[in-house]
């Protein structure tokens, strides 16, 4: 980014008759940035300013070196300066300055004046159709499609022959669901570049919407065909039932005539993996590592292992991935996370004692040690890792709440409230309970422990993990009852995780008594499997099977405001209140709660896609973010691994889209119950 911008830069000043700096320091910050090594591009900038207080170009390139460092106060107060300086009659530098401060405002969720900016910059210099573009894709984003649509057409005026602008108005018509007029600008595009890929993958989009399936599948594959398109590679997870079939048919043929390219059986395996059908899944990524070994191919083995509770398998493959990529920190996390599951906790301590070696900074590295720790009894060295994920990130809850509870174990009370009432205020802060029932219990106040718990339970979509808490908190109490009767619950709404409910010291009151027992029989009779036998893991693989050829029902109710139904899901355990909106392609978050989740701990630098960046109108990265939501949780379906993006404007509603809602099963709204009802199998 910085080298094109810099030989553009270059370019425009031979035909440019401005005069402009031609200093040693200068021009040595200039290569450098060439070279994308900014920091002695910075210094020589800076150097430069030393001797030339008001040379703006100067402050205008040190603006952009900050900008793509984050550093956006310094970047605002360089390029004010650049704008105080730079000449007026060298309107594109100027331009180019403001289009710089307007993507600072964006980056600092000041929308307003963003738009203010690139408004002046194209009335400085209506030639740049770069321009035009930036704030396009701002209205686009802003949902405001007119707008939008008005600065393609100057493009297009400027450029008849600019995929640009007919990819830009298909884009707005297909955020609007207006399918053919989408199409014709997609078919125009085409016409005039077969080669596109992202107009095969924009126009797939919108066949999509029509539910013409076969013209969808058919332009998934040309775009994947040309060129991996990411675009079109992301429609496969909204393909379902024949639509998926179809898809496959149309991989298998190609697999036949491209037998030697290893792509084809990898998306045939990802169709069978969203499908949930891990074992095809697994034969074709295996087909797949038979003509090119990539460690992306064993990850996913693995991972279809995992969710088949076979972790033996899922260990041996994350093992080959490693072998072939031991640098990337997801591949290692996930290796953690097998070995936790595999009840052998001294081996799940080595592994993070590795992990942690080589990445000591990341916070969930010792709190996932800790939990290890804990089954080990060595409360210590428990509290230990809790109190050195805490110093590096002190807006995770949860692990305030686990020290409370290992201190209070270990019989130090006055720390163990401290870290409560920290939960406690957090949570209450926040807006948003998760913990507090257990910290409020902690420091003795059982009647605001039971309301809530109580305000969690009566919430729209309340799941099984919050009744599985219920039964926890309860046991604490010592409510033999009641904690029967919410774990019960939670079994009938799908809990499953019997590692955790063996190990779990909460269960500690509940575990040896008869009752127990019995309730634990009564949910998992079906399965002809006692609570003993989940040790073995084929067992309990052959008992989550039989659970999964059931048909389930869930009822999610909605409340209605302004016309559109807004429903309670679960992102990363987050609870948040989402717009149900069946026409929205993805998950969309406003900035306002991605930062929260961010700075809360229920997203990680991991779970970003693409830092800064958005795909824009012509199929282009620009600014903006695309995150992996690793759990979304929408009445009793839990889904992983579910993109969405985040939009800038702060008052953008939280939408969500056929990325969840595809995947959940079939859709019906009730609105006489006022609940969203979803068929599926389980």
């Amino acid at each position: 980014m910085m080298l094109c911008l810099t030989l553009t830069a270059t370019v425009a000043q031979k035909e440019n008759k401005v005069k402009r700096p031609d200093t040693y320091n200068y021009n040595r910050g200039l290569e450098e940035l060439n070279n994308n090594n900014t920091e002695e591009a910075l210094n020589y900038f800076k150097k430069e300013v030393e001797n030339d207080p008001k040379n703006g170009y100067a402050y205008t390139w040190m603006s952009l070196i900050y900008y793509y460092d984050n550093q956006y106060g310094n970047a605002l107060s360089a390029i004010n300066m650049a704008q105080k300086y730079l000449p007026k009659k060298d309107v594109e530098y100027v331009a180019y300055a403001l289009c710089s401060r307007a993507d600072i405002y964006l980056a600092l969720e000041d929308t307003i004046k963003a738009l203010e900016d690139f408004s002046t910059a194209i009335k400085t210099y209506p030639k740049d159709e770069d321009i035009y573009k930036k704030r396009a894709q701002v209205y686009f984003e802003l949902q405001q499609y007119d707008k939008a649509d008005s600065d393609y057409e100057q493009i297009k005026k400027q450029d008849q022959a600019s995929s640009l602008s007919y990819m830009g108005i298909g884009r707005n018509r297909n955020a609007q669901e207006r399918w053919d007029e989408a199409i014709e600008q997609f078919n125009q595009v085409i016409t005039l570049y077969s080669t596109y890929s992202q107009a095969y993958a924009f126009r797939a989009k919108a066949y999509m919407g029509k539910e013409d399936w076969a013209k969808a599948t058919d332009d998934i594959l040309t775009a994947l065909t040309i060129d991996s398109s990411d675009d079109a590679f992301a429609l496969l997870q909204e393909l379902k039932d024949d639509a998926a079939d179809m898809m496959i048919t149309k991989f298998k043929i190609q697999a036949t005539k491209k037998p030697n390219e290893f792509y084809w059986p990898y998306c045939i395996g990802l169709m069978y993996e969203n499908a949930n059908l891990y074992g095809k899944a697994i034969s074709y990524y295996e087909k797949a590592n038979s003509i090119d070994v990539n460690p992306i191919t064993y990850y996913r083995i693995s991972i279809c292992h995992l969710n088949a509770n076979e972790y033996e398998d899922a260990l041996n493959n994350i093992d080959k991935t490693l072998e072939l990529d031991s640098t990337d920190i997801t591949y290692r996390l996930t290796k953690g996370m097998i070995m936790n599951s595999m009840d052998n906790a001294d081996a799940a301590i080595a592994e993070w004692d590795k992990f942690i070696a080589d990445y000591p900074d990341y916070s969930w590295g010792y709190s996932f040690r800790a939990d290890m720790k804990t089954v080990k009894h060595d409360y210590a060295g428990s509290i230990d890792d809790l109190t050195m994920a805490i110093t590096l990130n002190t807006n995770a809850s949860s692990f305030y709440c686990k020290r409370a509870d290992l201190c209070h174990l270990t019989g130090d009370e006055t720390k163990a409230k401290a870290d409560y009432q920290k939960v406690i205020d957090m949570e209450t802060e926040g807006g948003s309970y998760d913990r507090a029932p257990y910290a409020f219990l902690g420091i003795g106040n059982k009647a605001k422990a039971i309301a809530v718990m109580d305000s969690i339970l009566s919430a729209e979509n309340a799941d099984e993990d919050d009744y599985y808490d219920a039964a926890c908190l309860y046991s604490r109490m010592k409510d033999k009852q009641k904690a029967l009767d919410y774990l019960g619950k939670a079994f009938e709404k799908g809990y499953n995780n019997a590692f955790h409910i063996q190990r779990d010291y909460d269960m500690d009151f509940l575990r040896d008594t008869k009752e127990f027992a019995d309730t634990i029989a009564k949910y998992f009779s079906t399965a002809n499997v006692t609570f003993e036998e989940v040790d073995d893991i084929g067992e309990w693989e052959e008992a989550d099977k039989a659970e999964q050829k059931r048909e389930m029902i869930s009822e999610i109710p909605f409340t209605k405001e302004g016309g559109v139904c807004n429903v309670k899901c679960k992102i990363n355990d987050l609870p948040l209140y989402f717009v149900f909106d069946t026409g929205a392609s993805t998950v969309s978050l406003s900035m306002v709660e991605a930062t929260f989740m961010m700075k809360n701990g229920y997203l990680s630098d991991k779970d970003v896609i693409g830092s800064q960046r958005f795909s824009d109108a012509n199929g282009n990265v620009s600014e903006g973010t695309i995150i992996n939501l690793r759990k979304v949780q929408f009445g009793d379906l839990e889904l992983d691994n579910i993109r969405a993006s985040v939009v800038r404007n702060q008052k953008a509603p939280l939408l969500l889209g056929q990325t969840v809602l595809s995947r959940a099963g079939k859709i019906e709204i009730d609105n006489e119950k006022r609940v969203v009802r979803v068929k599926y199998i389980k």
